[in-house]
């Protein structure tokens, strides 16, 4: 049994899904039946998991924790040949924030919650629990590793994981003026009647907001109901009385697009609720 086998079938044993890489830490090639995606298996990676044919194929979704793939005949070989073994974070609840150069560390440490944290050649990946979005170069030397995408094994670092943080799930998100419906504050009639508004209170909306949050993280089915179900909730007690800001919109829609929602989509959500409400 190869090195890079044995590990890949220790990884796969702890719930990591994992696949091989060959030389430039990439994945293999589509293996020659599934040429252009002719096996009809998994188009443009939008469906974790195996292609249907016994072969290392489509990048990460080729990814596996499954011992009796891992050692099926094309993959023992592809083991044999790797030059390194690579798991995909998403399909384990993971998130790497892969911090490419010294300046990109010295950003993390002085910005991000303590986590695991393992040493690679050029820099560090901090480890969190939780999946999200897969993001290339959100600020230099830093990119997004979770859903679809894959992260090489380099060991299992030092410190103890934590919660993925909102601050990491933000830098996936593009700036407010690109995600929010509209600038400033929502547009919403006066308040019947005058008066300061209840909701004013920092605590009691930034509860409301915080709920919201959780519970569109917490979707593990029908994330598209769920998201505008939500913020029909937000806009029902928060919509009429103009206290919702900018900050608090991209808040919402940070947690959307952290479960795969596009800036559109969360949009078109916000507008659709805002018609609900008759705002």
């Amino acid at each position: 049994m190869s090195a890079h086998l044995h590990t890949a079938l220790s990884l796969a044993a702890s719930g990591l899904p994992v696949l091989p890489l060959r030389k430039g830490k990439v994945p293999f090639g589509n293996c020659p039946a599934c040429a252009k995606n002719s096996c009809g298996g998994r188009p443009n990676m939008k469906t974790p998991g195996p292609c249907t044919c016994p072969h290392p194929c489509h990048g990460c979704a080729a990814a596996t924790t499954d011992p009796g793939v891992i050692n099926a005949t094309a993959w023992v070989r592809a083991w044999h040949d790797a030059a390194g073994v690579a798991y995909h974070p998403g399909g384990a609840g993971l998130t790497v924030v892969d911090l490419d150069n010294a300046e990109a560390v010295a950003w993390a440490r002085a910005t991000l919650p303590a986590t695991r944290i393992v040493r690679t050649t050029r820099g560090e990946h901090w480890l969190y629990q939780g999946a999200m979005q897969s993001t290339n170069a959100v600020r230099p030397g830093v990119d997004i590793k979770s859903a679809m995408a894959y992260a090489r094994w380099l060991g299992r670092g030092t410190g103890a994981m934590t919660a993925l943080p909102m601050v990491v799930r933000a830098l996936v998100v593009k700036e407010p003026s690109t995600v929010r419906p509209a600038p400033h504050a929502i547009p919403v009639p006066a308040r019947a009647g005058g008066g300061e508004c209840c909701h004013r209170t920092p605590t009691y909306l930034d509860r409301g907001i915080a709920m919201a949050e959780q519970r569109i993280t917490a979707a593990s089915s029908a994330v598209h109901a769920t998201v505008y179900r939500t913020f029909l909730a937000v806009l029902s007690t928060h919509g009429r009385c103009g206290c919702l800001t900018d900050a608090h919109v991209a808040r919402l829609f940070t947690a959307a697009q952290a479960k795969g929602e596009s800036a559109r989509h969360c949009t078109d959500a916000w507008t659709n609720a805002l018609t609900r409400l008759g705002l």
